[in-house]
């Protein structure tokens, strides 16, 4: 057991789905998986493994933001070994480019976080997707019926409300697509640690046009992106 997950070894599978709302990872367990144990309690962030077609994969919540996501990126990856961790979460588009409920297959994640900063002292580092799960994430949103995807850049935001808005002006105008909180930890820990992450997000609502979905449908539908996910993750 680690300070903040109570699994013990072998309880957690090699492949991880990361939603920040542990009730989402309840969702997606009693929804997705065959045989599905609850592992973890702690603090409330509920984590469980089961089987999806036969092959392991574990869900574990992340909370919000990076610095909370980053404890259990950490053990999950340092005391648990797992392989791959894939984010599916919600995020709220910048662009009239994508819709709510689009799909998002974050190629690489830009960010107004200091972790970064202090890490790499003062650099700017890039943090991107794993290739192979982001090239299996894409043929698998392919072929689902119904479901527009979008491949490119998010922004990982350290402020839910932002003092100043304004500041993605540039940021959409170099292409970002979408904001949320977690996708750039994510992506530089796997890099540290040399494992595989991706970041697969669901429009919820948008900034530009005002719509938006509700707090219950964000965490209990959406579930095209998480048969992407363990698509992506599960038939390699």
């Amino acid at each position: 057991m680690t300070i903040h997950i109570g699994a013990a070894p072998g309880d957690i599978a090699p492949v991880v789905l990361m939603p920040g709302d542990p009730l989402r990872a309840k969702w997606i367990a009693d929804t997705f998986l065959d045989d599905a144990r609850c592992y973890n309690e702690v603090r409330g962030m509920l984590g469980f493994t089961g089987t999806w077609r036969g092959q392991r994969v574990s869900v574990q919540g992340s909370g919000m933001g990076q610095p909370s996501l980053a404890i259990y990126v950490n053990e999950l990856f340092r005391d648990y070994g797992v392989e791959s961790i894939i984010r599916v979460g919600s995020c709220g588009g910048v662009t009239e480019k994508v819709a709510v409920r689009d799909v998002i297959l974050a190629s690489g994640a830009c960010t107004d976080s200091s972790m970064n900063t202090h890490r790499f002292g003062g650099y700017d580092y890039a943090p991107v997707a794993d290739f192979g799960l982001l090239s299996r994430a894409y043929a698998a949103a392919s072929a689902l019926p119904d479901t527009t995807t979008h491949v490119g850049l998010i922004m990982s935001s350290d402020s839910f409300y932002s003092p100043r808005p304004e500041l993605m002006e540039p940021m959409v105008q170099h292409g970002v697509l979408a904001i949320e909180m977690e996708g750039s930890a994510l992506y530089t820990l796997a890099a540290a640690y040399d494992r595989k992450a991706l970041v697969v997000c669901t429009v919820s609502d948008h900034i530009v046009t005002g719509e938006e979905t509700t707090s219950a449908e964000r965490e209990q539908t959406f579930g095209a992106m998480i048969e992407i996910a363990l698509t992506a993750a599960l038939d390699d």
